[in-house]
């Protein structure tokens, strides 16, 4: 074979290949946009700032971003915090101030699940909590699966799967090559994440980029290409490190940088190219509605979608229901036909549960404000003004308000005109629940491993209680507890069950033989108090024995749930939602399970049975709805 090739030959040669670089280049970069040269940034993810190390960590990773040769830009892929406090956020900004490059950040789980603030600190802090911007003809797209408050499987909340459609939408070229940043796995371990799959597999979505799992790992999400970063943590080793990417016309490659060391050679590489995802024929799992089929005598009577996440429980008032979503904005539904009746708009978003008494309707927002409005109609009443954001669950009982805050206190407001009658500012930690007033003590648990009983005339401490596992995660703060025969019950994350005396606080039994974690109830007749195990079961237990003293147990094969909402029995009938929108219904005197049904895929918050037919249901989906089983 000659292989002398004439000159001729070669440039015609030359000329085909660069025709053909040129066809791809056209492919990936459309018409409108230019492939720019080149270009490297730094991805860091899990810096998890507020636990120990974890600030010197971020630091030394900032030191060497700002030594780095070349990187343009940082992208920061959620848990930037441990608890999402103000103040541990604040921190985090005033570490990448020293930062010579812009940089683009999204909260992850620990950032939005316990936060003091619902999460509205992160955007106050940062101008925002999700991020667009266009690089070298790529898009980057950040957006974060919360969970927002409640424990469950992430969730992208319905405002921000909108926020993903507008920025689709407004591509300057339909084929712009895309890159996706969110903190959870595109997977199963967000209760919508085919939502957002299914919108990237429209697009030249080029790779999914995600933290959470501390490694660095190849993923594959339906076809989408994936890569998980480590954590910029140093995890028992020397030091801490983070991700370098390098991006070139037909590769994206990830190269491991150790804080003080050089970058070491690429552990991954993600071809580039015109992505077309429509020819892929494969049928992928989605959520499984056929439950409902087994009990078609169940259905919603009516629905209500207002389009912002939901993580409270309405309140009723004759002949309404009440509740407040992520808008700010708190809605009066009609409980025969789900019409509005009224609505009422606060400054910020509102997971509080409300409380009603009389004609007035008290609830909290993450404006810090404490809020009465009529009933009837939504008109102000009063506004109680506090510094921070609010989570806490407000509780009536005779005249007064008393509700937990996001500041280390604790209040007791007049009915009446909102006026401050007392205030305990010995709280460690945050307030989420709804406190139990019982025996002229106000009973309510804290993000800080505490439970605490106050003077309800005074304000006064009379007890508190500490489990025994250290961690601030482990707390007894999401349950609402219940009382019954001169005890109070409470579980907690760390999977134990507890029975204390409401007089003194002295611990009267506590078991982790069930692996429970925030959901208790009572019964009707206060002889038995509900919890939902982690996996598959219920039980019953009765609640005058000075022991743990089983009354039933229901393998209900829910599988693995998490969530925080509260069981409630009604006319002898059991509920329960969990994390994944399916409400159970169980004899309340035997646990047998009466029906089921499936709503959507994200949490259920705790529900309000109006009797033992009809049950009101709220989900981070933001639906409100009025489920009925019919005879």
């Amino acid at each position: 074979m000659n292989r002398y090739l004439s000159p001729a030959i070669r440039g015609s040669r030359r000329a085909f290949t660069l025709t053909l670089l040129l066809g791809l280049t056209v492919l990936l970069f459309p018409p409108g946009l230019r492939a720019a040269d080149a270009f490297r940034f730094a991805w860091l993810s899990d810096t998890h700032v507020g636990s120990a190390n974890a600030a010197e960590d971020l630091r030394a990773a900032v030191r060497d971003l700002n030594a780095l040769p070349g990187v343009q830009f940082v992208v920061l892929s959620g848990d930037i915090t441990e608890y999402g406090s103000r103040e541990q956020l604040t921190l985090v900004k005033d570490i990448l101030a020293d930062l010579q490059v812009p940089y683009h950040l999204i909260p992850g789980n620990h950032d939005t699940k316990w936060s003091e603030s619902g999460a509205t600190d992160f955007p106050r802090v940062f101008g925002a909590d999700r991020f667009v911007f266009d690089h070298g003809g790529y898009r980057f797209i950040g957006m974060h699966q919360g969970p927002l408050m409640k424990m469950g499987d992430g969730h992208f909340a319905p405002q921000d799967l909108r926020w993903l459609d507008e920025t689709l939408a407004q591509l300057p070229a339909p084929r712009q090559p895309i890159v996706f940043i969110t903190h959870y796995p595109l997977d199963d371990g967000i209760a919508n994440w085919f939502e957002v799959v299914d919108r990237l597999k429209k697009v030249n979505t080029q790779v999914v980029l995600v933290g959470h799992g501390h490694s660095n790992r190849k993923m594959n999400y339906e076809g989408l290409p994936g890569v998980m970063g480590r954590s910029n943590l140093r995890a028992g080793q020397p030091a801490g490190g983070f991700t370098v990417v390098d991006v070139t016309e037909n590769a994206m490659t990830f190269s491991e940088h150790i804080h003080g060391r050089a970058t070491g050679n690429p552990w991954h590489t993600v071809a580039l190219g015109a992505r077309d995802y429509t020819g892929d024929t494969n049928r992928y799992p989605r959520p499984d509605y056929s439950v409902n089929q087994a009990y078609p005598h169940v259905r919603p009577r009516w629905q209500h979608v207002t389009g912002f996440t939901i993580a409270s429980t309405p309140a009723l008032w004759r002949q309404l229901a009440i509740v407040g979503d992520a808008s700010g904005t708190v809605y009066a539904f009609a409980l025969n036909s789900g019409k509005i009746r009224w609505q009422f708009k606060t400054q910020d978003a509102v997971y509080t549960t409300p409380d009603v008494a009389g004609d007035t309707v008290v609830f909290a927002s993450a404006d810090g404000g404490v809020y009465a409005l009529r009933a009837a109609n939504g008109r102000l009443r009063w506004k109680h003004q506090t510094d921070r954001p609010i989570v806490a669950c407000p509780r009536i009982a005779g005249d007064v308000v008393y509700v937990g805050s996001s500041e280390g206190k604790f209040r007791a407001l007049n009915l009446a005109d909102g006026r401050l009658l007392w205030e305990y500012d010995g709280v460690e930690g945050f307030v989420e629940t709804r406190p139990l007033v019982h025996d002229q003590k106000v009973i309510f648990g804290a993000w800080s491993c505490c439970l605490y009983a106050l003077d309800t005339r005074t304000g006064q401490l009379v007890w508190s209680w500490h489990g025994d596992k250290p961690g601030t995660l482990l707390s007894p703060a999401a349950v609402w507890p219940v009382t019954a025969h001169g005890k109070v019950f409470i579980v907690a994350p760390d999977r134990k069950m507890t029975a204390l005396e409401a007089r003194t606080g002295r611990q009267i039994w506590r078991t982790g033989d069930y692996v429970v974690r925030e959901s208790i109830g009572l019964s009707e007749d206060r002889e038995r108090f509900y919890v939902r195990a982690m996996n598959d079961f219920f039980y019953a237990f009765a609640t005058r024995p000075d022991q743990p003293e089983k009354v039933w147990a229901t393998n209900a094969k829910f599988g693995y749930d998490i969530n925080s909402a509260m069981l409630v029995e009604k006319e002898g009938v059991l509920f329960y939602g969990t994390k994944n929108g399916l409400l159970f219904a169980l004899d309340a005197r035997t646990g047998a399970v009466r029906w089921q049904h499936k709503l959507g895929t994200g949490v259920m918050n705790t529900v309000v049975p109006l009797n033992a037919h009809r049950v009101l249901t709220t989900d981070f989906d933001g639906r409100v709805a009025l489920i009925e089983a019919r005879p």
